[in-house]
């Protein structure tokens, strides 16, 4: 007999109604109904293969695990991990979330990395806050690109690599050279000195990377540290640009929008990142979609931290 047998659907039917909503077990079931226990449980198959039972998880973090692996496909990701946004005040608590996330996610790895390169900002400053006394054992961090400021207000890049390095018993490698200079001598210059290029070659081979993409905008780290003007950032959107990587300015592709500056900046390459054993990007709030999507699409990271609207919008996007 078939489901489409009226009596053989009745009977998958009821033997599906006992089990599931009479608590009955397959035992319990089989005497009742004169059958094997094996055949209870061929029926109960059955009646979920035919649409008579449909189980749903509907627990929300099993919401957050189907974007996971629905990321990890669609971007070719080699991991993925979606934080909750549910009752999150606002974008900052948001991105302490995340922050949290990838803190446990870089202690989490396994074989921890040797040497981790690490960008600086306000997401990974809340990642450095995160970060627990014996992450890792012996990790080498290195700053990937430049971090001084010209400004009155001072980047935060050495007191987060200081961190890291320092909760996971281990050293701390600085690029002290400004993230972008006046003149594309100044950055030649600079890269030639034999103590920066030797802190940008280890930052070339390192075993990881964590880094934030930022947001185009006025009130992003790289204005307010003197770098760019509001008048460089109107430049930028008007060539298309979404945000930047490690200070170096993408559209939506994930290619350099403006090649004069980008060659003012020190630091590693879009390319280091995407060759990367372990290319972590860390990423919240709604202000950097665009420059999230970019991100993954070109495959600038290979393992995204992110929350959940984030996600939806990357599976949502063409």
């Amino acid at each position: 007999m078939t489901a489409d047998d009226p009596e053989y659907e009745a009977l998958l039917l009821r033997v599906a109604e006992m089990y599931y909503e009479g608590d009955q077990t397959q035992e319990q079931i089989g005497r009742k109904l004169h059958l094997t226990r094996w055949k209870v449980g061929r029926l109960l198959s059955e009646a979920r293969a035919v649409g008579i039972v449909r189980i749903e998880i509907v627990h929300p973090r099993h919401r957050l695990h189907t974007q996971e692996k629905a990321l990890t496909e669609r971007y070719g990701l080699r991991d993925a991990v979606v934080v909750p946004a549910d009752g999150a005040a606002d974008d900052l608590e948001l991105r302490d979330r995340v922050a949290g996330a990838a803190a446990h996610y870089l202690a989490d790895l396994s074989p921890a990395p040797r040497t981790l390169g690490v960008s600086w900002g306000r997401t990974l400053d809340a990642v450095a806050a995160h970060i627990q006394p014996g992450w890792a054992r012996g990790v080498h961090v290195v700053q990937v690109n430049g971090g001084l400021s010209r400004s009155r207000r001072p980047t935060s890049a050495s007191d987060m690599a200081s961190r890291l390095a320092h909760h996971g018993g281990g050293t701390v490698t600085l690029l002290s050279v400004p993230a972008i200079v006046e003149q594309d001598a100044t950055r030649r210059v600079l890269e030639n000195d034999r103590s920066v290029a030797g802190v940008l070659d280890l930052a070339r081979h390192c075993g990881a990377y964590l880094f934030s993409p930022g947001a185009l905008s006025r009130d992003s780290v790289l204005v307010e540290s003197g770098y760019l003007t509001a008048k460089d950032v109107t430049t930028l959107a008007d060539a298309q640009g979404v945000g930047d990587v490690v200070g170096r300015f993408i559209d939506a592709e994930g290619h350099i929008v403006w090649d004069e500056l980008d060659r003012r900046t020190l630091g590693v390459t879009l390319d280091d990142l995407r060759n990367g054993n372990w290319s972590i990007a860390v990423v919240a709030g709604a202000a950097k979609h665009r420059v999230s999507r970019a991100v993954v699409a070109s495959r600038i990271c290979n393992v995204l931290i992110t929350d959940q609207h984030t996600a939806a919008h990357l599976l949502e996007a063409s």
